[in-house]
């Protein structure tokens, strides 16, 4: 009950912040909430199929340029056009991509994901198709037009903080129902032991390619809203350290769960802002690579199951205790009285 509650909760709590009247925070929990998205594709590959990933944010950067790239210089564009252009074009890289790296395993399938991210960055990068290293900008955001009634004025902040928010839930329920479903459990099967997958008359691979696939795509979306957001897009956000940020996320927050995803985003985004901060750490704040790597390292040492499993570590710790003997109360004794010598003379007994 309470697993269905949280996410709920946590919408509603997400929903009521819009309120708070400060950009910088409002800001801070759109960017918290896109990223959110972008941890919980990721999630999918690695929490559902065991499938480790370094080349993520090749799917969140392209879903970014394609938002920029075909956005109107003078106007607003159609959201019902670039949104689906953006997904389409990622989900059709990763099946391309997706249909060879996933003939790797292990070690070689990461390094594989990682090749081909930094292929897509080096297009962008080194040719003039985005701007190149200086990025591009984009000046309108799209409209959402439904016959003429715009349900989401993506222009106005509070709007925009709303359909992201739409988004966000729309992207959890959706894996939610999928891990439910029966391809969901065919992919907890193949992370368990694949193996035994096959020998039960499953072909694996389609199942991997297709979560590769969705993956990529509800990446996509995360990184055409982050366009939309800040209005400007590099080529870093394709960059390996882009996708080692999504996987250190998941990781922290808990690879079992969509929860973990999220609660990894806020933590790691929230750490980020703290130790930046000029106002608590003054001049250090320059420095704030090596702290946030210190609590990184903590976390993980800490928490091995990720934030997700900390009631479980607890309860674990606690039925421990609970279960351990007790030492036994010592009870006074009364002290044996000395041997007395015997007296000269005296027989001994």
């Amino acid at each position: 009950m309470l697993n269905r509650l949280l996410p709920v909760a946590t919408l509603l709590a997400l929903a009521a912040f819009s309120w708070s009247g400060s950009d910088y925070y409002t800001g801070l929990a759109i960017k918290l909430m896109i990223y959110a998205i972008f941890a919980l594709s990721l999630q999918l590959l690695v929490g559902g199929a065991g499938l480790v990933s370094l080349g993520h944010a090749a799917f969140f950067g392209i879903g970014a340029y394609v938002a920029a790239l075909l956005s109107p210089a003078s106007e607003a564009g159609s959201l019902w056009l670039l949104l689906p252009v953006a997904v389409l074009t990622a989900a059709a890289y990763a099946a391309v991509t997706g249909a060879l790296a996933l003939r790797t395993r292990g070690v070689y399938f990461i390094m594989v994901t990682l090749a081909f991210s930094q292929m897509a960055y080096y297009v962008f990068h080194d040719t003039d198709i985005g701007g190149g290293s200086d990025g591009i900008y984009l000046y309108f955001r799209p409209e959402l037009l439904l016959g003429g009634w715009m349900p989401f004025d993506l222009g106005n902040a509070r709007s925009f903080y709303f359909f992201v928010l739409a988004c966000l839930a729309a992207a959890w329920g959706f894996l939610a129902l999928l891990r439910r479903s029966a391809f969901g459990a065919a992919l907890a099967g193949i992370r368990s032991n694949e193996q035994r997958m096959r020998a039960a008359g499953y072909s694996t691979y389609p199942y991997k390619l297709a979560a590769y696939v969705v993956g990529a795509a509800l990446a996509s979306v995360a990184g055409f809203l982050f366009a939309l957001k800040d209005g400007f897009v590099t080529p870093e956000l394709l960059a390996w350290e882009q996708s080692g940020l999504v996987l250190l996320m998941v990781i922290l927050g808990g690879m079992g769960s969509l929860g973990g995803a999220v609660l990894g985003t806020v933590a790691l985004v929230l750490l980020q802002e703290l130790f930046q901060s000029q106002a608590l750490f003054g001049d250090y704040a320059r420095h704030w690579h090596l702290p946030l790597g210190i609590a990184i390292i903590a976390l993980v040492a800490l928490l091995p199951n990720g934030l997700a499993g900390l009631p479980v570590q607890l309860r674990q710790r606690r039925a421990a205790r609970a279960a351990a003997p007790k030492p036994e109360a010592a009870t006074p004794t009364r002290k044996a009285a000395p041997a007395r010598l015997p007296v000269q003379g005296e027989p001994h007994v």
